[in-house]
Parts: structure tokens; C-alpha cells; sequence
């Protein structure tokens, strides 16, 4: 019996040992909290649509695409056709929707009117932002809003070219371009984007705006003062009305995307986070 006592001790304390030993190689609770992975819960960062306006081209966003990219973003700048805000919010639309996942849609002038119609009914744009752009009221128009307030000069600089459509097309003439459209811009930089400039149907400035989306999305403006196109006057009353967050760029001209591309981009990431 004494035999099978001392047997039966050994076995257990074998065992007692054997499990002491195991636990001591596991790695602890603590530890494996301490190095896992903390959740992501903030989710997808949104895509950017960046919409450029009239007498301009994509090219405009270069500066915010490249800052927007090394910050984790996805960045689509389309090619608006300027023809009209319909067909323009149409075509912008059909983008909207062949993107999974959020959405930020940003407006330079005209293409705010465009985003603005273009963003209905989207679920997934989170936020619109305003670049020296149009916010208009359904009804309005951009020539309506450009004349709301007195200060713009563009009227003056602009020339008619005749489409074999039957489309009056509108340039900014090239001679003035710089003074008016781009007056902080590096002047051969402010040359390049004249002889680059694509042109807006003239009917387009004169199209009122369907039911605009910054009825129910949240929406952001930034407005520079300098501003020979869109009376800063005018951007101000458009921001308070749609109850965006708004910062203004002392000086600065209609161009601002190219001369400030940092602090526009600062102004989209506000509105992506």
C-alpha cells in the first residue's frame, strides 16, 4: 500500500510539474493584448472625386491628388464635360455609383453646381466641398450667382467660338487669362493653363441647378478672397446659406487649387475624416 501511495505522489506531482512547465511557455493574456493588432474602427477612407470647372482641366488637382494619394487616399479626377449641369450631373453620377465605398466629392466653380446635382440620392457621398465653386439653391444659375454680387470681371475676357454642332463654346482669352483666372499662379504656369484651357458651352453658365444635395450632406467652402470670377461676396452668401465649414485664403485668386493646393487639400481631409 505504501508502494502504491508513493507511486500515486510521484504521478502527481509529475503532472503538477508538467502543466507548470506548459504554462510557462504559453505566451500570457497580457502579453498577446499587448502585441495584437488594435481594431481598425474608423473604417475605409473615402474616395475623392475631384470635379474641375470651366476654362480649367483635371490637371488643376495635381497638387492636392499627389498630397491626397500620400495620405492613404483613393483619388479619381474625371474629365467634366462642361456641357450643361444636367448631362455633366449625369455623367458624374454614373461614377458616384461605380465606386465602392465612401465618397468626398470636391467642386472647383462650375463644377460645384455639378456636384451638388450629381451627389442626390447618393448614399455613399459623405461630405461636398467647395472650391471657389457655385453652391446653388435649386432654380439658380452659375451666371445668376457670378452676378449676385458686384465684382466679377470675367465677362469681359471671355471669347465665343462657334461649334459645327451648333454650341456657342466660351475660352478665356489667353492675353488676360493670367490676370483674371490665375493672378498668384507662377505666369508661365498661369500661360500653360490658358493654352490648356477647355472650354465651357455657354448655355451651361445659364442652366439652373436641380435640387441640390447640400440639403442633406454636409458641405465644406473654401473661398479666396482675390477672386475675379466668383465674387468672394458671393461665395460667402452661398457658404452661410448651405451652413458649410468655411475658411477663407486672403488674396488669393479663382486658381487657388493650383497656388494653395495644401490648404485645399487640408480643407478636403477635414471634410474625409
Amino acid at each position: 500500500m505504501r508502494i502504491k501511495a508513493t507511486i500515486a505522489r510521484t504521478l502527481a506531482v509529475g503532472v503538477a510539474l508538467a502543466a507548470t512547465a506548459a504554462l510557462s511557455l504559453a505566451p500570457s493574456s497580457s502579453a498577446t493584448t499587448g502585441t495584437a493588432a488594435a481594431p481598425d474602427t474608423k473604417g475605409p477612407k473615402p474616395t475623392v472625386i475631384l470635379v474641375h470647372g470651366a476654362f480649367a482641366d483635371a490637371s488643376s488637382w495635381n497638387g492636392e491628388i499627389g498630397e491626397l494619394l500620400r495620405d492613404g487616399y483613393k483619388v479619381i479626377a474625371p474629365a467634366n464635360p462642361l456641357r450643361g449641369v444636367a448631362s455633366d450631373a449625369a455623367y458624374l453620377k454614373s461614377l458616384i455609383e461605380s465606386v465602392q465605398g465612401p465618397v468626398v466629392l470636391v467642386g472647383h466653380s462650375y463644377g460645384g453646381q455639378v456636384i451638388s446635382n450629381a451627389a442626390l440620392g447618393e448614399k455613399n457621398v459623405k461630405a461636398l466641398v467647395y472650391i471657389a465653386a457655385f453652391i446653388p439653391e435649386k432654380g439658380e444659375s452659375a451666371g445668376q450667382l457670378a452676378g449676385k454680387f458686384p465684382g466679377s470681371t470675367l465677362g469681359a475676357t471671355l471669347q465665343q467660338v462657334s461649334t459645327p454642332d451648333g454650341v456657342t463654346d466660351l475660352y478665356v482669352k489667353q492675353d488676360l487669362f493670367p490676370q483674371q483666372f490665375a493672378a498668384d499662379v507662377p505666369l508661365s504656369q498661369a500661360k500653360l493653363m490658358a493654352a490648356t484651357q477647355r472650354p465651357i458651352a455657354a448655355t451651361a453658365l445659364d442652366e439652373p441647378s436641380g435640387e441640390p444635395a447640400w440639403h442633406t450632406i454636409p458641405s465644406w467652402s473654401l473661398i479666396p478672397t482675390g477672386d475675379k470670377n466668383i465674387p468672394a461676396k458671393a461665395q460667402e452668401f452661398m457658404s452661410q446659406r448651405a451652413h458649410a465649414h468655411t475658411v477663407e485664403i486672403k488674396g488669393a485668386s479663382h486658381a487657388v487649387l493650383v497656388s494653395q493646393p495644401h490648404a485645399v487639400t487640408k480643407l478636403i481631409e477635414s471634410a474625409a475624416r
